[in-house]
């Protein structure tokens, strides 16, 4: 049995909005939500905690596009963008705000399927290459703080840098604690000493 998705379409018209649910109900098994009213749309969105949002946006303006984009949280879930014409640097900004779609030429129902697949594996993604890059980040983090830590150690016990090293891990398996904690621990003692 396929998951029903949760979809909130921002759209003011109230016609386009019914369209809109018509051919994503035959398109997929959905829940949609239609946010007509753009003020406090953040909260509207939230409230339904939808797999991904779609908005009509017509002719956006940048300012109106980014309200738009943070108010979707494209962060938190895909974001497909339909917009009416192609306007200069909007697509650009669309990306770089979070937009895991910006569709030019408005949002046609036999389209939604597809560009819907597409928003959503392109936000799962963007989404692990963050995680990833989170992880590196501190993992890097880590070993710089194991790195002075082992210095420390080498300076204050004559150590060369394997047997401090040595020395670290054997205190973290003694205390039950990561090795990056230890380091960490030693590093900010290290500061308060001196």
């Amino acid at each position: 049995m396929t998951k029903s998705l949760s979809i909130v379409v921002v759209e003011e018209d109230q016609e386009r909005a019914i369209a809109i649910v018509d051919a994503l109900k035959e398109a997929c098994v959905c829940d949609v939500f239609v946010v007509g009213n753009s003020s406090g749309l953040a909260r509207k969105i939230a409230a339904h905690v939808p797999d991904i949002v779609l908005i009509d946006a017509g002719n956006p303006t940048r300012d109106v596009m980014e309200e738009l984009t943070l108010a979707s949280g494209p962060l938190e879930r895909p974001v497909a963008m339909f917009v009416s014409g192609a306007a200069g640097g909007l697509a650009q900004a669309a990306i770089e705000a979070g937009l895991s779609a910006y569709v030019v030429d408005g949002l046609a129902p036999g389209r939604l399927k597809p560009v819907m697949d597409t928003a959503i594996a392109r936000f799962a993604m963007v989404r692990q290459m963050r995680s990833e890059l989170a992880e590196t980040r501190r993992a890097l983090e880590e070993r710089k703080v194991i790195d002075r830590a082992k210095g420390l150690l080498m300076k204050a016990k004559g150590l060369d840098e394997e047997a401090a090293y040595a020395l670290l891990r054997k205190a973290a398996m003694d205390q039950g604690r990561r090795v990056a904690d230890v380091a960490e621990a030693l590093v900010t003692a290290s500061g308060l000493l001196g």
